[in-house]
């Protein structure tokens, strides 16, 4: 009997999987889709419970739908199981075609994971192919594809079949088939939702771009600053299509003329490179633009290409600022930054910046490697060395002292000045720093660098004269040569000995020769009258207006008339009126005022003794046959910046005056010997700076008597 109703039964569940497969595909969304799904499920195929996990988009999978149990459908609907257990649930139990069977007895193992599930218990089956509420039925749904799809979509589930019986070959093949439809109609509802979803924003991007085109126009006419589109690629690349009115006032050109050029045509020729690439690349420039009247201005150009997805980049879209003030500020503080503030000169880091430039950080090893290296020169007379002069100014402490900090400021500008001067096109010179400066100097040889050295020294020992004052500084150099794979830290540290060493030469070249002359050498310099005075010795008083001076040599003591007038008071001075005869002066006695004494044509030697109202020599300025002077005992005078106006050669300082109070002897232009009484009383740090102070003058102490 069950054998002949078979065919009946089997074309009924037909007739029902036929309608529920129309049904889901009648279904508009997803949701309704799902539904009908598991609806046809237990009404179309005879389950008595069906649901549907739905992959999500991370790749776990949601209880979306659920028929048959309205207490199932509650506990079970938006829980989410892991994609890894449905993965371990697919590859279990027994394979029917798509399909997979997990019995009872295999399934126990599932019962620890996190899939949602809806446990029902009964007895054991007493036939084999008997439903067991253990039993689990799986159907994969993968995307639909003309070869299969691989893509898994979700999985339905279903329970207890309305017969009791584990479903066979046919109810397999019904279930399988039912999964594919539905597959099918989910991603058709998918696909449906997407094409709505992109119709609308179809529709908002449309509207968008239209008040995003009436915001661009708007925003390029009345922006405060120049716009341009130009054309991108092709003959024309450049070309100027459309400008807006800022771009036309800052450029002094009308909207018509305009479109007569390309940014090429407006760009300054050295400008030209920068503003190619910038224009193929896109991006920002700073650049100079021709205005109508032939001048140029600074602008910062921004390039953005507006690109179409089937023809390509089609214009250019250029933002144009005028950066005018902004430049200049920025060349205002680049040279503020490298150079140095009160000379005008590079400054330290800018010198190390250049000679760097010129030096490569290694030797190349192969003679492929083109590249001309700097070398230290081998020979004398080899040129195309690179050195490098380390100079220190030698007496700036004590014009700081004596002067103030703004002298010697302005003595560093001089020296500055005359550097430059003297170097011409020949090398840089830059200020290290303090009382310092280094000098660059290119295609040198080791000759030519020590001609260079002695032409600097002579340029900067010339008395300086500044607001009344003649100043002289001294200078000691040292040099070094820089070479490619040599630091240059290591260039600047070897001048910066080697300029020491010279110093301690010289000072100890000094000491040596005061301690061998213990009493001077009195030879006649040049082709003056009389030889210069001798060491210290008490002037005696003269007898009626002319005496006999007597001086002492190495070798014998001799004897010579000399016109000597003796004065004590303002009145004598005043007294000798403009006296051809009188060639030397004793002046013992407060005496304020000695400019009667420019009236002596013939005055070759003065002595001023006991003076304490005398501060300063300028009453000296004009005597210029004066070659010997001797102070003592002047405790008051401190200025001795007269002394440059007048012609002496040698100088005697009696007993009452250090050598830090002589720094203004170094303004005397033809001085060149100096003779300090009581040596014991002068502080060795200050006869020292005053010896680098005074270069080209012998400096000799000397015992009082």
């Amino acid at each position: 009997m069950e054998t002949e109703s078979e065919p009946y039964v089997r074309l009924e569940r037909l007739r029902r999987l036929h309608s529920a497969t129309a049904d889901i595909n009648m279904a508009r969304s997803l949701a309704d889709v799902l539904q009908t799904v598991v609806d046809g499920a237990v009404a179309g195929l005879g389950y008595e419970l069906a649901c549907v996990n739905l992959v999500r988009p991370e790749g776990d999978l949601v209880v979306a739908a659920l028929a048959g149990n309205s207490r199932a459908q509650e506990k079970l609907v938006g829980r989410v199981g892991s994609r890894e257990s449905w993965e371990r649930r697919l590859s279990m139990g027994e394979e029917w075609g798509d399909l997979r069977f997990i019995p009872y007895t295999e399934g126990w193992v599932l019962d620890g994971d996190d899939v949602p599930r809806w446990y029902t218990d009964g007895p054991a089956p007493d036939f084999d192919d008997e439903w067991h509420p253990s039993d689990r039925l799986f159907a994969p749904m993968y995307t639909p594809g003309p070869q299969g799809g691989h893509e898994l979509l979700g999985v339905i589930s279903v329970d207890r079949p309305l017969n009791g019986r584990r479903p066979g070959a046919w109810g397999r093949e019904a279930l399988q088939m039912y999964a594919f439809q539905a597959a099918v109609a989910i991603s058709n509802a998918r696909l449906r939702a997407n094409m709505q979803r992109a119709l609308v924003r179809l529709e908002r991007e449309q509207q968008a771009l239209r008040a995003s085109e009436e915001s661009f126009r708007q925003t390029f006419e009345y922006a405060p600053s120049g716009m341009a589109i130009a054309e991108m690629g092709g003959d024309e690349h450049g070309r100027i299509l459309r400008t807006n009115d800022a771009l036309c006032r800052l450029l002094g050109r009308r909207a018509s003329a305009m479109r007569r050029y390309s940014f090429a045509d407006l760009v300054h020729p050295e400008d030209i490179g920068t503003f190619l690439r910038t224009s193929a690349e896109g991006g920002r420039a700073d650049l100079r633009l021709g205005r109508r009247d032939g001048t140029y201005v600074w602008v910062s150009l921004r390039h953005s290409v507006a690109t179409d997805a089937a023809d390509g980049p089609r214009f250019l879209l250029t933002h144009v600022e005028d950066i005018e003030e902004r430049k200049r500020h920025e060349l205002q503080l680049a040279h503020r930054a490298s150079h140095d503030e009160l000379t005008g000169l590079p400054n330290s880091a800018e010198f190390r910046a250049r000679l760097e430039s010129k030096l490569c950080p290694s030797v190349p090893k192969w003679p492929w490697q083109h590249h001309v290296c700097t070398v230290e020169p081998d020979s004398e007379s080899t040129p195309g060395g690179l050195a490098v002069l380390f100079c220190d100014l030698d007496g700036m402490a004590s014009i700081n002292d004596r002067f103030g900090p703004r002298t010697g400021d302005a003595v560093l500008v001089e020296v500055g000045r005359r550097f430059t001067r003297a170097l011409g096109t020949d090398g840089t010179v830059a200020r290290y720093g303090g009382d310092e400066f280094v000098v660059l100097v290119e295609n040198v040889s080791p000759a030519r660098c020590q001609e260079l050295v002695e032409k600097l020294r002579a340029a900067i020992t010339t008395p300086i004269g500044l607001d009344g004052l003649v100043l002289r500084v001294g200078a000691s150099f040292g040099t070094a040569w820089a070479a490619c794979g040599r630091p240059v830290n290591r260039v600047l540290e070897t001048a910066d000995r080697r300029m020491y060493e010279e110093k301690r030469l010289r000072a100890t070249a000094q000491r040596r020769e005061v301690q061998r002359v213990t009493v001077p050498e009195r030879r006649i310099v040049g082709s003056l009258p009389e030889p210069p005075l001798s060491p210290w010795v008490p002037h005696r008083p003269a007898a009626q207006r002319q005496i006999v001076r007597t001086w002492s040599t190495h070798e014998t003591t001799s004897t010579a008339p000399v016109r000597d007038v003796e004065i004590g008071s303002i009145e004598e001075l005043t007294g000798l009126g403009g006296s051809t005869h009188v060639h030397r002066v004793v002046c013992r006695g407060n005496v304020r005022d000695l400019s009667s004494l420019r009236r002596l044509p013939a005055l070759r030697s003065l002595v001023i003794t006991d003076n304490q109202l005398l501060s300063d020599l300028d009453a000296l300025a004009g005597c210029g046959k004066l070659r010997f002077l001797t102070v003592s005992g002047c405790g008051s005078l401190m200025d001795w910046t007269g002394v440059a106006r007048t012609g002496v050669v040698f100088v005697e300082v009696g007993p009452g005056h250090t050598a830090r109070s002589l720094t203004g002897l170094t303004a005397a232009p033809r001085l060149r010997r100096l003779t300090l009484a009581d040596a014991e009383r002068h502080h060795g740090t200050d006869l020292a700076e005053l010896r680098l102070m005074m270069p080209g003058v012998r400096i000799h102490t000397v015992s009082a008597a």
